[in-house]
């Protein structure tokens, strides 16, 4: 390297000369005269924080972590604690795998690619749909890039994305964040027992609805038995039909393509990934009519110049990778690295045990209500539905404060409103349920 550069970054080595040239070309004396930052919140030079050794430091955190409560979580509303194969640890925590970042350079991520490819067609098989996607964040911002595709696509006059007056509050609010600088507005439709108002919803659909979304299972755990005809319906008035489901329901309930699905939107991470409350795995798949529309990133199957099975990012429709007017989503973060930890769990489970799964939820769900509904005070489901993974229960008195009370005991649910409790079976043992169904016997009396 020339001795003349400076040693202050490897990444951007710029000789005295060049740095003088380029602040006198901007007017500043320095570097630090680019930066505006105010002087309560400038680096003084010490972080005040003492130095440690791993174990002292090792031992802080743990010290931290502890103070958290240790609850058993029946909580479910999106995040699903199932139980994570020790496969999918070993095989995703290879280095080759954990330091890989985007395969921007995909002659030499054929490994990593081939992984994406493979997640890439699970979502297909499960959907029926042809594009399945590798980049998105979580099934919130998943929503908004479908509403936002749904602008670009449909041939409507009109500009309102339908939604179920149900929908998961976060859901609700990142759509709003994405349709924000756009024309959509988002509006609700009504519920009949926990499922879609069909003739409500036939009623309101017109030429100026873009988007009907509809969840199966929904939030609160219901089967949706009405998506063929909403499907219908959303044909006939040439709405983009947005479905919201997961991979283990999708094994189990109808295949949304099946019932008209234009997209699918949902979370991934329920396999490959603990509850984070946070951190999750968007899954996007859709009509190959759409596939120029599709944000992110697409791996696809080609041949190398020997006629080899060769893997490339086939699509890649950012605003960093094709000019700005072009781009469909400026989606940065690559979430390949829990994408290949679903396809491991996915690939682990095999389509039976995908099944095997997605049944115990049911049955599982709907024993533990029927177990509920038999304690004083308790009514259990609320709907008159088939349920997958979690219910609603109404009780006599508080929710909040049975909510407090089943958390002194060592549980926690979800308090919805008044007098309701969600419940979620998802990742709880046997022996849990049953201490659950104790608990709740001893706060409701």
């Amino acid at each position: 390297m020339d001795g003349s550069r400076t040693t202050g970054s490897p990444y951007a080595p710029h000789t005295d000369t060049e740095t003088a040239a380029m602040l006198d070309a901007v007017g500043v004396d320095s570097e630090e005269a680019l930066f505006d930052i105010p002087e309560p919140v400038q680096f003084d030079g010490d972080f005040g924080i003492d130095a440690r050794s791993e174990r002292e430091a090792r031992q802080l955190v743990e010290s931290i972590l502890e103070r958290n409560d240790d609850l058993v979580e029946l909580l479910g509303r999106g995040h699903y604690g199932y139980y994570i194969p020790s496969l999918v640890d070993h095989l995703s925590d290879r280095s080759e795998f954990l330091t890989s970042y985007t395969q921007y350079q995909p002659e030499v991520s054929q490994g990593f690619l081939q992984a994406l490819f493979e997640y890439q067609s699970m979502l297909v098989e499960l959907t029926g749909l042809e594009v399945a996607n590798c980049s998105m964040y979580d099934a919130a911002t998943a929503l908004g890039e479908a509403a936002t595709l749904a602008d670009r696509v449909r041939g409507v006059s009109g500009s309102v994305v339908l939604v179920p007056e149900i929908l998961d509050e976060n859901k609700r609010s990142t759509l709003g964040n994405y349709v924000a600088g756009t024309d959509l507005v988002v509006e609700t439709y009504a519920m009949d027992d926990g499922a879609a108002d069909v003739d409500s919803i036939a009623d309101r659909l017109d030429e100026d609805v873009v988007m009907l979304y509809a969840e199966n299972p929904t939030v609160r755990g219901t089967i949706e038995p009405g998506l063929s005809a909403l499907g219908d319906l959303a044909t006939e008035s040439d709405t983009l039909f947005v479905l919201g489901s997961d991979p283990v329901a999708l094994s189990l309930l109808e295949r949304p393509a099946d019932v008209g699905a234009d997209v699918v939107i949902g979370d991934a991470s329920v396999l490959g990934l603990p509850t984070a409350y946070g951190m999750g795995l968007g899954l996007f798949a859709t009509r190959e009519d759409y596939l120029r529309q599709v944000p992110g990133r697409l791996v696809g199957a080609s041949e190398d110049g020997d006629d080899r099975r060769a893997y490339t990012l086939t699509l890649q429709t950012r605003e960093q990778h094709i000019r700005r007017e072009r781009a469909t989503s400026n989606i940065c973060t690559n979430q390949a690295w829990v994408a290949l930890r679903t396809a491991i769990h996915a690939a682990t489970l095999g389509p039976d045990g995908l099944v095997d799964l997605a049944t115990r939820d049911v049955t599982r769900a709907r024993e533990l209500a029927d177990r509920v509904d038999a304690l004083p005070g308790v009514t259990a489901p609320v709907h008159d539905r088939h349920h997958v993974r979690e219910f609603v229960a109404s009780v006599d008195g508080s929710a909040s404060g049975i909510a407090t009370d089943l958390e002194d005991h060592g549980y926690a649910v979800h308090a919805l409103g008044a007098d309701e409790l969600q419940i979620c079976v998802a990742g709880a043992t046997d022996d849990e349920l049953d201490g659950f169904v104790d608990a709740l016997s001893e706060v409701i009396r």
